[in-house]
């Protein structure tokens, strides 16, 4: 074979190899932000058109391309139009409201703390306006696409859930037994692990909207993946610490949005200068190293000294985690998703060698650092993201006590029986041919991953 390319080649005069060009690149990158850019090889490289086939039509091709696409977006549309046509109408029959057994579809419960046992396996409705009231940070991902799947802001009710509420409310009102009457061991730091898509990130949001209604202040980060992602990081000489400015700031925010009106009413008790660092793509400020917070200050305006001053983000975050800790007035919970980020290495590297950079590990950032730890008393939840594709990670987590795992399960077939009835009164599969033995299929097929489950009910037949 080899005889035969070198005879053919020496035979076709024409054959002349062009030379590869290697482009250098620059060994030491940029450290100060993780935006991305095209690079100056991709730019220079004007060649590359020409390895690519020609189009014999360009400008025809692109229009039959828009045409399908706006043709495809527009039969998606007319669909779900009519098929919220036809929920609207079902709304007046009260009898597509039955579930699994006759029992009813949704429950009349119209409050989190109100749920029981005998409610499991049954749809809590939220309000849309509602939702956005009590958690403005952002709702799961999971909650949103089954929001949009199903056409109704709806979740099922699930005992582990339940468990879950119970187990922080019986440490504000310790008397109180669990909703199954059973006396459980209660856990004020707790990690929600188990497989994908078997509700964490969901479980989690209904537990902030809960504890919200109790009237608690709740810390919610919803993606703890960007607390270890993108804007800019500087490295504190101070500390030793990566500072996250753009983070912070966000984080800041988030957490005013709800929590207004409670963090006016707590005085701050750490009256130490908050110390600067760098700006967001603006560096060291001269002259001036830290920002007083005067006696007279409540928890609001130790916030807003983050808010209005970049260079104090950091600083006031990393301070509001102490002040946290020591508020007693009311009950005070710790809620992170996307936890398992905080274990692993960051985006952020920092250049080693002229020719190699050092992957930033989470713990080295300092908002991570302030707020990773579970070895303290405060009450603290933090659920495992496997779409974040972390990986697997050991089972004794460091600052993590070793009993705080809790693996919540995927669908159990009662669940599973519920929601697929439910989706059947959401029209998501053709109700003709809905059957016990056609969703039992379904769900020993996706062995009850709820995601998988949406996806292959409409394909039911």
């Amino acid at each position: 074979m080899l005889r035969f390319l070198v005879r053919s080649s020496l035979k076709n005069p024409k054959w002349n190899p062009k030379p590869i060009i290697v482009i250098p690149q620059s060994p030491l990158h940029s450290h100060f932000s993780t935006k991305s850019g095209k690079s100056s090889a991709s730019k220079g490289n004007k060649n590359k058109a020409d390895v690519q086939k020609p189009n014999k039509n360009p400008k025809r091709s692109g229009l039959d391309d828009s045409k399908n696409a706006v043709s495809d977006t527009k039969e998606t549309t007319d669909e779900r139009v009519l098929r919220a046509r036809l929920l609207a109408q079902d709304e007046k029959n009260p009898s597509l409201n039955a579930g699994p057994n006759g029992r009813p579809l949704f429950t009349d419960i119209s409050s989190l703390s109100q749920l029981s046992r005998k409610d499991t396996c049954s749809y809590f409705k939220f309000g849309e306006k509602e939702l956005n009231q009590m958690l403005p940070e952002g709702l799961p991902t999971g909650m949103v696409k089954e929001f949009e799947e199903s056409m109704r802001s709806a979740l099922l009710v699930r005992q582990s859930f339940l468990d879950l509420r119970d187990n922080f409310r019986r440490i504000v009102d310790p008397p109180l037994l669990s909703s199954d009457g059973k006396g459980l061991k209660v856990r004020k730091q707790i990690v929600l692990d188990g497989p994908v898509n078997c509700g964490k990130s969901i479980m989690l949001a209904m537990l902030v909207h809960w504890a919200r209604e109790e009237g608690w202040l709740v810390f919610y980060v919803p993606r703890g993946r960007e607390w270890t992602h993108g804007g800019y990081f500087y490295k504190n000489p101070i500390t030793g610490l990566w500072d996250t400015p753009i983070q912070a700031e966000n984080a800041l925010k988030d957490f005013v949005k709800y929590n207004e009106s409670l963090l006016k009413q707590l005085p701050c008790h750490i009256f130490d200068p908050v110390p600067l660092g760098e700006g967001a793509g603006i560096g060291l400020l001269k002259g001036v190293d830290s920002v007083s917070v005067p006696e007279s200050s409540t928890l609001y305006d130790l916030v807003q000294i983050g808010i209005e001053q970049t260079h104090a983000a950091v600083g006031v975050v990393v301070r509001l985690r102490k002040e946290l800790s020591l508020v007693k007035d009311i009950p005070v919970l710790f809620a992170i998703d996307q936890y398992n980020n905080w274990f692993t290495f960051s985006e952020y590297e920092e250049p080693a060698t002229m020719r190699s950079c050092r992957p930033v590990h989470a713990r080295e950032l300092a908002m991570v650092n302030a707020f990773r730890s579970m070895m303290h008393n405060s009450m603290m939840v933090g659920a495992f993201s496997h779409s974040t594709a972390v990986g697997k990670l050991r089972k004794d987590l460091p600052d993590v006590p070793l009993d705080a795992r809790v693996d919540l399960p995927r669908y159990s077939l009662d669940e599973a029986a519920a929601v697929c009835h439910y989706y059947h009164r959401q029209r998501l599969l053709p109700r003709e041919a809905f059957s016990e033995e056609s969703w039992k299929k379904i769900y020993y097929l996706s062995n009850g991953n709820g995601a998988e489950m949406r996806v292959l009910l409409p394909l039911m037949q």
